[in-house]
This record gives structure tokens, C-alpha cells and sequence, in this order.
């Protein structure tokens, strides 16, 4: 049996995990103390801090940089082949039937499904020794997993949504969009982004995925009082996988040293332009993949969300794991609701 993905975990990336970008900074003192040290005791080359987007264009074979870090496209591909195999494979054997419940607002039943991850069987984590190396945690408690399944009619119409409608909504700009459509959302903070170049999609082993994207945001929710709000910082990779099919993926990512975060970091507190926005929050973690797959035959859409987080603080895990099945089969009514709105514009593509 294949070990449990490195990458598709609760535990936090931590900058030196990620590939290069002009904002990350990469000391010798802060290289992973595995052997990796091929450069001289000079930070990364071309590291200009004041730029938080670059565009990558030119493709490098191997897993792993001379200074240490990821390459960026074997970085992606990995994550993006464990989140498929995690949806596609994993899901439909390893997780146990949780609920059903029915929407107000789509068409459609909501199949709700739990799987908890031992401490135990995290302990088999291959941290270092997988495609794509990263720090070994000091701690790694158990997970616990839900999911969400649903089937929608892919056509433009009350209730359900086709297939560039569930494209436009949850793959483009994924994270702002999940600000509009989602209440408790009050910020979605855009912290770094890749931009990925189509010549370097064309020229790499991506296989299928196309369209990819990579950023790291700070997502903000707001929670009923007395609860604090609580922000969490994750990177996001997104790709179609296929024609008909596309992935969403965000990880979570300790960022509390990057001067270009807001919330992690604490500039909110005096730069934060509403009162909201200059509460200081707890920093939860939290990730995610959700997949979208047309089903031509059926000529429905199925739409497969699988999560695990911790909103920290004084809330206890047994309380949170109460509340998480409703929330996430509410997004599906939230989605629903917000593109019946926006296709009253016009035609939404992706």
C-alpha cells in the first residue's frame, strides 16, 4: 500500500516548500537540513521583494532547484496528480456515507461523506522522501475529512448550471469568487502569484492539466459572536483537466513572515480599511479540492468537494466537525444563487 500524499495535508507549507518567486527570499540558514545546499551562502538570485507576481516561462527537468527549492512545474503537477487521485481514487473507496441533504436552490441531492486520518496513519508520511521534498513537521495530529457530492444538469438553467458556468465560478479567479458568493467571506487578499506562461504549459510534462494558475491568499471569514474571525492562508492551484473536467486545490501555508501578507503578518491591525478588516484574527488552517467532471452520457456535471481544516482558537475540533457537513453542502445553494445572478449579464465563461 502506497504511502499517505505529503502534499494533501492539513500541515502548513512553509516558504522554503515552495517553488521560487520574486518575493520569497531563500537564506542558507534557512534550507532545509537535508543535503540540498548546492549554492553558495548567497540568498536566491533574481529575489526582488518588492514584486509580488512574476511570469515563469522556461521549463527545468528536474524535481528540485540548485537552491534548494521545487521546481515549479514538477511542484504543480505533483499536487495536481494527488488531488486527482485523492478525489478519483481515494474518495470513492476509503470514505464512509455521512448524510444526505437537499438544496433550496439547485436541483439537485447532496451526498455528504466523513473519513477520519489516524495520527497513527499519518506517521507514514513520507515527508522528504516523496516526488516533491518538504519539512518534516514537529507534530501531526489525525485529520478529519468530509466531502460533498452532487450532480447537476449541464444546461443554463434555474437551479443548475453548465459546464462554463461551474468553470467560471469555481476555477476562475477561484478565491475572489468564493469572496462573492460565500456571507461569512468578508476578504480575499491576494498575497503572491504565479503566473504561469502558456510556453511554459506548452514546453513541460503537464500532461492534460492546462490553464494553471498559482497563488497564495489569505481568506477571512467572519463567525458568530463571541467566535473571533478567523483567516486562513492558503496556496491555490487550479487547472482544466481535460476538456470537460476541471481541479481546484488549495493547501495550507505559513506565511507569517512574508512582508507581503496582511492578515498573517498583523499589518491589519493598522492598515486594515474597515473596522472588520483591522480586527486581529485567529490563523486557522484549512484545505481543500474540488473537482468538476462533465458526465456526457448522463450529460450532467459532477461537482466533488473534499476538506479538512482547523479554525484554532478555544472552538473544539468535536464542535467543528459538527457544523462543517452543513456548511459545505450550504456552498452548493450559495454557488447556485450567485450564478442564476450574474448570468442575468450575460453568458459566463471561464
Amino acid at each position: 500500500m502506497a504511502n499517505p500524499s505529503n502534499l494533501i495535508r492539513l500541515v502548513p507549507l512553509q516558504l522554503e516548500d515552495l517553488p521560487a518567486h520574486q518575493a520569497l527570499k531563500l537564506s542558507l540558514n534557512q534550507r532545509r537540513g537535508r543535503g540540498m545546499s548546492r549554492t553558495s551562502g548567497t540568498q536566491d538570485q533574481s529575489m526582488d521583494p518588492q514584486k509580488t507576481s512574476q511570469t515563469l516561462d522556461r521549463p527545468e527537468p528536474d524535481a528540485l532547484e540548485a537552491n534548494g527549492r521545487p521546481h515549479i512545474q514538477s511542484f504543480i503537477k505533483a499536487i495536481l496528480d494527488d488531488a486527482v487521485i485523492f478525489i478519483d481514487d481515494t474518495l470513492p473507496t476509503k470514505f464512509e456515507p455521512h448524510s444526505n441533504k437537499s438544496s433550496t436552490s439547485a436541483k439537485t441531492k447532496i451526498e455528504l461523506l466523513q473519513r477520519h486520518v489516524s495520527a497513527k496513519e499519518l506517521s507514514k508520511v513520507d515527508w522528504q522522501g516523496s516526488k516533491i521534498p518538504r519539512h518534516v513537521p514537529d507534530h501531526v495530529g489525525s485529520e478529519a475529512w468530509f466531502a460533498r457530492r452532487s450532480r447537476h444538469v449541464n444546461e443554463q438553467a434555474k437551479g443548475t448550471a453548465n459546464l462554463d458556468e461551474f468553470d467560471f465560478a469555481l476555477r476562475s479567479d477561484h478565491c475572489q469568487h468564493e469572496a462573492m458568493y460565500t456571507p461569512e467571506v468578508y476578504d480575499a487578499h491576494c498575497v503572491l502569484d504565479w503566473r504561469i506562461s502558456e510556453e511554459m504549459v506548452r514546453e513541460s510534462d503537464f500532461a492534460d492539466y492546462q490553464n494553471i494558475t498559482m497563488s497564495i491568499f489569505e481568506m477571512c471569514h467572519k463567525l458568530p459572536f463571541p467566535l473571533s474571525t478567523r483567516v486562513f492562508s492558503v496556496l491555490v492551484i487550479t487547472a482544466t483537466t481535460g476538456r470537460e473536467d476541471f481541479v481546484v486545490v488549495q493547501l495550507p501555508v505559513d506565511i507569517g513572515t512574508l512582508q507581503e501578507a496582511f492578515y498573517s503578518n498583523g499589518r491589519n491591525l493598522t492598515e486594515g480599511s474597515t473596522a472588520l478588516k483591522r480586527k486581529k484574527p485567529i490563523m486557522g488552517k484549512y484545505m481543500s479540492i474540488e473537482r468538476c467532471v462533465l458526465r456526457p452520457i448522463a450529460n450532467e456535471i459532477e461537482w466533488t468537494m473534499a476538506t479538512t481544516s482547523d479554525a484554532m482558537g478555544w472552538l473544539p475540533m468535536w464542535a467543528q466537525r459538527i457544523g462543517i457537513p452543513g456548511a459545505i453542502a450550504h456552498d452548493v445553494d450559495f454557488l447556485m444563487d450567485w450564478i442564476r445572478e450574474k448570468r442575468k449579464a450575460g453568458p459566463l465563461k471561464g
